[in-house]
């Protein structure tokens, strides 16, 4: 698993799931559209953390700088 996510991605991921968390546990966004936009900022934060989006690897999508020697 190579790292995929540059560091502006992954911070804008976390003020999202941020952001939605907030919004779920003061009760503006409830029922199944809460309970689903609370489990994806929870994958929000999970691919964060580990660098790397399943769903960038078959594009080939990059959003981390490339080192080149």
């Amino acid at each position: 698993m190579k790292k995929n996510m540059g560091t502006a991605d992954r911070v804008i991921r976390i003020v999202i799931a941020a952001i939605v968390g907030v919004l779920y546990f003061k009760g503006i966004i409830t029922g199944t559209l809460g309970i689903i936009l609370l489990v994806l900022a929870g994958i929000f934060v999970l691919t964060s953390l580990i660098s790397f989006c399943p769903l960038y690897a078959p594009f080939g999508i990059k959003t981390c700088a490339i080192n080149k020697p």
